[in-house]
């Protein structure tokens, strides 16, 4: 359908977005991409329950640096390591 991208970002849920953009610095800067079914937060293990403040800083530093250094070589470096996690498997996969 082309609403969203295979890597870039991963939205969150309206009320998490709502929570957070007063709360964590910089969240709202995720938004001016088109939201991603996998991506470098997630392979760098921010993922799952957002038990911490730091959880969801951790995942926007990761957003904001692929956004910084996005190249097609780093877009394929995730999907290799997406892949590679999967099979080896995760304790934070749900």
């Amino acid at each position: 359908m082309g609403d969203m991208s295979v890597v870039s970002p991963r939205p969150h849920m309206v009320v998490h977005t709502q929570q957070y953009e007063s709360s964590v610095d910089k969240y709202s800067v995720c938004h001016f991409l088109k939201p991603g079914i996998i991506g470098l937060a997630q392979i760098q293990g921010c993922k799952g329950e957002i038990v911490e403040r730091a959880d969801i800083a951790n995942r926007v530093r990761y957003d904001i640096f692929y956004m910084e250094k996005w190249s097609l070589a780093l877009d394929a470096e995730i999907v290799f390591l997406t892949i590679y996690n999967a099979i080896k498997g995760e304790a934070k996969t749900y």
